[in-house]
């Protein structure tokens, strides 16, 4: 009977209401519902606080009616289980009656009203900093944290598709900003440890805070500490000026001042003490929990008829989401405390050579790690490879897919890295020797793809300059996503192999050190004159092993090499994925841009923008600048004949599988806009 009450289908108006008060009563039942004892897989019961139709009952392709589902899942894990062994600090949980850790979270749900209609696959976002991206990246959608107009849900691609769209909150330390996703875990009482607060500001301030980009700050343990130092530095190896202390102190246990403000342009860092851990390791233990709950079964709930159609998973991460998933399979988490295969595949997007601070003692999940931005932080660690690759060095031996391959549980894998990751991420090191001096062997079931002269997220059009000596990148690579989308289904679904993989390799001259990038020498252009390194970081004897910062800043004991993407005479990139904008081109793309001298470091990469650098119009016009790029005269006989060298450029990447054929007339769309803009 209680079964048959929690899948009964209870009709609801357009808005999302139930049409009898019988309804309500049944919503209200199933929001209420609890599982006692411990449970299947770590959940203990979904609480459902919103069930509505989405665009007011909206038919998807076949799939028909799709329903959001806005929740909170509740969680119970036993520390003694060996999957529970890798979660940091997991002995120091408070513990309920009996003996179990239990934390929550906000869970998010897209699906198919009929789920008997969907594609089988439950497609997981990593919630980047508590968003929802999805919707934007594959839907051409306009949010980042919710979805509830047309606008919003783009042209519905993800719904036409059958997937069910799934978001859970793994970040404990987000913003107060309403509508983000959240985790609620539990703190270890009573313990303290080391912290460090970087920052660097584009403009004069008074006052900032110790965490990252608006994220709740650990608080100082003691503010009259007299060992508390406040260093600046101009770049990362740079040597650090102590800072006078009657020249600053601390607004509040969070908070620095400064008493004739921060200047920009340059790196500042606080070393400190603080309390109470949050367990930040549950985050990525609730979303393997979660999957398994759809996959295999759990507590009898609303989505507990999921798992009847729910043949495959697939886990997707955007830059700090992407990094997590490194994590995620370096780490463990990809096997239940059943010893069961979690995601089916993941696909890691614009995460870089890059891990995160996702499971070890007073980490700050959102630090990530750029050339002059959250400098030193445990993101560009080794290993990067997903095959054992041994440090030189240290002598030790690791790989991403280590643990997943010792338990037999590896997913299929997608990296797809904009060129930026490769100047500011350290991307290379995910297909290289530590010494950068050969490629290094892909596992079988791993794709790589780099999408040509892009940067880190998708730009947007027309281009625009902010901050930066160069206009944005306005390279959309949204269109590829779309297709590699498709073809990570079919492999998962029917075994059907993706397109190889495409990035820069070492034995074909891709791939080279700095030095000798051929990139053309533009008139008030500089190329930037160091990149994003990846150091051999020393962060204390119980980091590795028990997940211990008792080191910071961290010791430097040298650096692994990193490579960037060779160019051609135009400066753009020759390998991997190229846009057809990119194959026939107007302009210079690039994943890089430097930034603008009006905010200090001017010599800095500007973290996570690329360069638009247009062509000159006619021959003359390039003569004068002593450009040695051809124009645009030179290149194209008009504009009719650009736009067929567009369209046969977007017909290769179709046959390529690199494309979808209904995106190409809105490529053909902005190629002649590109082309109009430059001709002004």
């Amino acid at each position: 009977m209680e079964e048959q009450a929690c899948q009964e289908h209870v009709e609801l108006t357009a808005g999302g209401q139930p049409k009898s008060n019988v309804g309500m009563l049944r919503i209200r039942l199933l929001a209420g519902m609890l599982l006692a004892g411990c449970c299947f897989a770590g959940v203990t019961r979904i609480e459902v606080k919103e069930r509505t139709d989405v665009l007011g009952g909206r038919a998807f392709g076949t799939v028909g009616p799709y329903e959001r589902i806005a929740a909170t899942a509740h969680f119970a894990i036993d520390p003694k289980l060996p999957a529970n062994r890798i979660i940091s600090d997991v002995d120091l949980a408070p513990r309920n009656p009996d003996g179990l850790i239990e934390f929550s979270a906000d869970l998010y749900v897209l699906r198919p009203r009929d789920p008997s209609k969907g594609n089988g696959i439950v497609l997981y976002e990593v919630s980047n900093r508590g968003g929802r991206g999805m919707l934007r990246m594959f839907n051409l959608g306009t949010s980042l944290v919710d979805a509830a107009t047309r606008e919003q849900f783009g042209d519905g691609f993800l719904l036409d598709q059958g997937f069910t769209l799934v978001w859970l909150g793994w970040q404990a330390d987000l913003p107060q900003t309403e509508g983000r996703l959240r985790l609620y875990a539990p703190r270890a009482q009573g313990v303290t440890g080391l912290l460090r607060a970087e920052f660097v500001v584009d403009e004069l301030v008074y006052t900032h805070s110790l965490a990252d980009r608006n994220h709740i700050p650990y608080p100082v343990l003691d503010l009259k500490d007299p060992s508390l130092r406040l260093t600046v530095r101009d770049s990362v190896e740079g040597a650090r000026q102590e800072v006078p202390r009657g020249a600053w102190d601390f607004a509040d246990s969070g908070t620095l001042r400064a008493k004739n403000g921060f200047e920009p342009g340059r790196i500042y860092e606080l070393v400190y003490r603080s309390k109470d851990p949050i367990l930040v390791g549950l985050g990525p233990a609730g979303a393997r929990d979660l999957i398994s709950f759809f996959k295999y079964g759990g507590p009898n709930t609303l989505l507990a008829d999921q798992r009847r159609y729910t043949k495959q998973a697939m886990g997707f991460g955007s830059s700090q989401s992407g990094r997590f998933l490194r994590t995620f399979l370096y780490y463990g988490f990809n096997r239940d405390e059943k010893n069961r295969k979690v995601f089916d595949g993941v696909w890691a997007h614009v995460a870089g050579g890059g891990r995160g601070s996702f499971n070890h003692r007073f980490a700050q999940p959102s630090r990530d790690g750029h050339p002059f931005m959250n400098t030193l932080y445990p993101t560009d660690i080794f290993p990067f490879s997903d095959l054992n690759q041994t440090d030189p060095v240290t002598g030790v031996t690791g790989g991403i897919l280590r643990k997943a391959q010792e338990q037999g549980v590896v997913p299929k894998i997608f990296y797809t890295n904009s060129s930026y990751e490769y100047w500011g991420r350290a991307a290379s090191l995910i297909h290289t020797n530590l010494e950068g001096t050969r490629d290094a062997e892909l596992a079988p079931g791993t794709r790589i793809y780099l999408l040509a002269g892009t940067q880190h997220g998708s730009g947007s059009f027309p281009p625009a300059k902010s901050r930066t000596q160069n206009t944005a990148n306005p390279a959309d690579y949204r269109p590829l996503m779309r297709a590699l989308l498709l073809c990570f289904q079919g492999w998962l679904k029917d075994g059907v192999e993706p397109p190889a993989s495409e990035y820069p390799l070492i034995a074909k001259g891709q791939l080279v050190p700095l030095d000798k990038i051929r990139f053309p020498k533009l008139a008030g252009v500089k190329v930037p004159k160091h990149i994003q390194q990846a150091y051999r970081a020393d962060y204390g004897e119980e980091f590795r092993s028990a997940g211990i910062v008792t080191k910071e800043p961290p010791a430097i004991n040298g650096k692994y090499t990193v490579l960037v993407p060779q160019v051609d005479e135009s400066g753009n990139d020759i390998s991997g994925v190229r846009l057809p904008e990119i194959t026939v081109p107007v302009a210079t793309y690039t994943g890089w841009n430097l930034r603008d001298p009006k905010i200090g470091a001017g010599d800095e990469i500007y973290s996570m923008v690329g360069s638009f650098l247009p062509f000159a119009r006619t021959k003359a016009a390039r003569e004068q600048t002593h450009d040695p790029r051809l124009s645009m005269e030179e290149r194209y006989n008009g504009r009719d004949e650009y736009l067929r060298r567009v369209k046969a450029a977007a017909g290769d990447l179709v046959k390529k599988r690199l494309l979808l054929e209904r995106d190409v007339p809105m490529l053909m769309e902005r190629a002649q806009s590109l082309f109009d803009f430059m001709s002004k």
